[in-house]
């Protein structure tokens, strides 16, 4: 049965204190706990690949492995927003539900046919795509549960949020270490077999405990054609293309590459893969709660700086051949794009909250300005999440470009993303930290206490 909260105001503090914090928290953990298997599923063949080897009749070459990362990566970014939108059509606890439920197919089909000597490529690319609808967990989830919080928490609710599903990544890179070490590497179906009971539970409990809104009830498609026409939607896309394109990438790449350029077994990829991931995710909503005390666009700009440099850590590393400088370096880059994760999405709500309450002091309505703003800031973390999901396709098709011929080198890979992450450190500072840019209104940023931090 469908259940529909119609009285949702959580800037009331009265009405929060009162009831609406008990309930957003829960719809949280539900949503965290389906975001997180959605996750798993989708980078789930960032694990299977290293299992793939003429040993168990898959001999696929690296460019092939490649390009199976690189499918479900494309089509999770595709589905963002659709995913988006569906929350404002379906509800989002109603769209949680289907959304869990339909990650069955391709664990399922994982599962089966991982395990089969002889599959052709394009079945574990048809897989793969299916797998991709993991990914667009993401995009409704972050939609529904910025609706439930009030816009002085979002920074730290969406960290949690985002970083719970993130987690997903490390997790099953981890479980797939721990199959390795455990059965062996010719076992690959049980990475996906154990995900089919979990998805279960996940969409059983969202069923029996979550919630609709019917605050994003009016977003949509409509928001999003609005969200479209915004300046602010693109720039932040671009942003988002550097944090979560690149901790997304990485995520996918990051065994392959470990065995491309340094030779190493499934077992020794395995045991360096998920703790990137792992502490990128957990530092999501330490980015996400910097964001809300110094403002998401001065934290993004140093997290650019940072990454920057880590990435010429890479560069020496690779020049040197060191195993260790390079593994230390790819996992700082990670915490890196977690941090830069939670602020870049906190930068959303800031941005509409501040176009909201210039709007209020022109004279406009409160009540419709602060409305509106959520609807598009619902419809704008659609639009980035896709953006930069993409960007994790980009990453994939670089490293790519750079290994696929014999004795190919990370070296091109590392200096693309080098001048990348120098392209968004200008973009922050020259739109949003710039003394004297024009507002999101046109004019001057004024000076005022009390306006939401950017």
């Amino acid at each position: 049965m469908s259940r529909w909260i119609e009285d949702w105001d959580p800037e009331d503090t009265r009405f929060w204190e009162a009831r609406g914090r008990k309930i957003a928290r829960r719809n949280l953990a539900l949503s965290i706990l389906s975001e997180h298997i959605g996750f798993s599923v989708w980078s789930m063949w960032s694990v299977l690949v290293l299992f793939m080897s003429p040993e168990i009749g898959l001999p696929f070459t690296a460019g092939e492995k490649f390009l199976l990362v690189v499918v479900p990566t494309l089509v999770g970014a595709v589905l963002r927003l659709p995913y988006s939108s569906a929350v404002a059509r379906f509800g989002g606890r109603n769209w949680t539900v289907f959304a869990t439920t339909v990650l069955l197919v391709p664990t399922a089909g994982a599962a089966y046919f991982v395990q089969r000597p002889g599959t052709p490529l394009w079945v574990f690319l048809l897989i793969g795509a299916l797998a991709g609808v993991g990914g667009g967990n993401f995009a409704s989830s972050m939609t529904n549960i910025t609706a439930f919080f009030p816009q002085r928490h979002q920074g730290w609710a969406l960290g949690l949020n985002a970083g719970g599903g993130n987690l997903g990544v490390a997790v099953v890179q981890l479980l797939g270490l721990l199959v390795i070490a455990t059965a062996g590497d010719t076992h690959p179906s049980y990475v996906a077999g154990i995900y089919l009971p979990l998805i279960v539970a996940a969409a059983l409990l969202a069923a029996l405990r979550m919630d609709n809104i019917a605050v994003v009830r009016d977003g949509g498609s409509g928001a999003q054609r609005e969200a479209l026409g915004s300046r602010h939607t693109w720039w932040i896309s671009l942003l988002y293309v550097g944090t979560f394109g690149s901790f997304i990438g990485y995520g996918f790449a990051f065994g392959l590459v470990l065995q491309t350029q340094f030779g190493s077994t499934p077992l020794e990829a395995a045991s360096y893969t998920f703790l990137g991931p792992l502490l990128g995710s957990l530092a999501r909503p330490v980015g996400g709660r910097a964001a809300d005390r110094w403002g998401g666009a001065r934290v993004t700009c140093w997290t650019f700086v940072a990454m920057a440099a880590g990435t010429g850590v890479l560069l020496i590393a690779s020049a040197q051949g060191s195993f260790g400088l390079f593994v230390g370096g790819f996992t700082v880059l990670f915490v890196l794009t977690g941090v830069g994760n939670g602020s870049t999405y906190k930068m959303i709500p800031a941005v509409f909250a501040d176009q909201a309450g210039r709007a209020v002091t022109g004279g406009r309505d409160a009540a419709a300005a602060f409305a509106r703003s959520r609807r598009l800031s619902g419809a704008v973390i659609g639009i980035a999440g896709a953006v930069g999901a993409l960007g994790g396709v980009a990453v994939n098709l670089v490293f790519r470009a750079a290994y696929g011929s014999a004795g190919g080198s990370g070296t091109p890979a590392f200096v693309c993303f080098l001048a990348f992450y120098a392209v968004c450190v200008a973009v922050t500072w020259a739109v949003y930290l710039r003394p004297g840019r024009p507002s999101a209104s046109g004019g001057p940023v004024p000076v005022r206490p009390g306006v939401t931090r950017v």
